[in-house]
């Protein structure tokens, strides 16, 4: 059970990348350019930081972090034989009941 709300943790999500930005002496107008999203966006993630998944994956990626995301919601690790295949599989295509 987490203390933290989404909120917080948005925000910290925002804090650090404002951290991450002043750490590498970057202005929030060069960010905004190399993510490809405007001041304004910059400027609100860091302060709130609410925005898109997108966005956040931009800056992250502007900011060399982008790899960081690669293990966010990994698939907890197999405690069978059995599910350690099914992971390697490909998902099978479920159809949806009409």
């Amino acid at each position: 059970m987490s203390l933290l709300t989404q909120h917080d943790v948005a925000r910290r999500l925002g804090q650090r990348v404002r951290a991450l930005r002043l750490r590498a002496d970057m202005k929030i107008e060069t960010l905004a350019a190399q993510a490809g999203v405007s001041e304004m966006t910059v400027r609100r993630f860091e302060t709130t930081g609410r925005g898109s998944v997108d966005t956040l994956l931009r800056l992250a990626s502007a900011l060399g972090r982008l790899d960081e995301f690669a293990e966010l919601l990994a698939p907890p690790p197999a405690t069978s034989v059995d599910e350690f295949v099914a992971q390697r599989e490909e998902p099978r295509r479920k159809r949806g009941r009409r």
